[in-house]
């Protein structure tokens, strides 16, 4: 049995749940949220418990309960609390403004970097180097904070770029002049 795929999920009282065959949608204060399950996976709603089985036991089925526990378990989390990325921006001259739906990014090209915001994400910038990524489904959140720090990652040499809040940057040595 795998170790996260035998674990109930817990539904929190605000978080509503429906599932049809292998679709399953969960809906709570943050937003709604809409997924397939994976393959040799099934799910029952038991009062306020999901819980995922698999059919079968070999290696897949194992990895796909694993799986499809873990991604039901990050929506029904995403819609009742959300998930958080932040993002700093260092650099001279280097800094980020929202504007409607658009992220305007200045890094130090001859133009201005204009990044789509996609629905459901809320994005907002503090004191011009901080910018905040919020939302319920864990993977969009991901995918927008890892594009805007592809933009510019940070360089190992003056440390300039977008960097996660939590990230080191290992620093190099410059040349030295003899």
């Amino acid at each position: 049995m795998s170790r996260i795929g035998k674990s109930p999920i817990v539904v929190p009282a605000q978080v509503k749940v429906d599932v049809k065959g292998k679709k399953i949608s969960v809906q709570g204060p943050k937003g709604k949220l809409d997924m397939e399950l994976p393959r040799r996976t099934s799910l029952k709603v038991e009062g306020d418990k999901i819980v995922v089985s698999r059919d079968g036991e070999d290696a897949e089925a194992k990895a796909m309960h694993g799986l499809g526990r873990a991604l039901v378990n990050n929506m029904v989390l995403g819609v009742s609390v959300g998930f958080t990325k932040k993002l700093e921006i260092n650099g001279v001259g280097f800094k980020a403004a929202v504007q409607g739906n658009v992220v305007n990014l200045s890094l130090g090209y001859s133009h201005p970097i204009n990044y789509p915001i996609p629905a459901q994400i809320k994005v907002t910038v503090e004191e011009n180097t901080k910018v905040t990524i919020e939302g319920p489904s864990k993977q969009v959140v991901g995918q927008v904070a890892s594009e805007i720090r592809a933009y510019y990652p940070p360089e190992p040499y003056k440390g300039k770029g977008v960097k996660y809040s939590d990230e080191k940057i290992i620093r190099k040595e410059g040349k030295t002049v003899q």
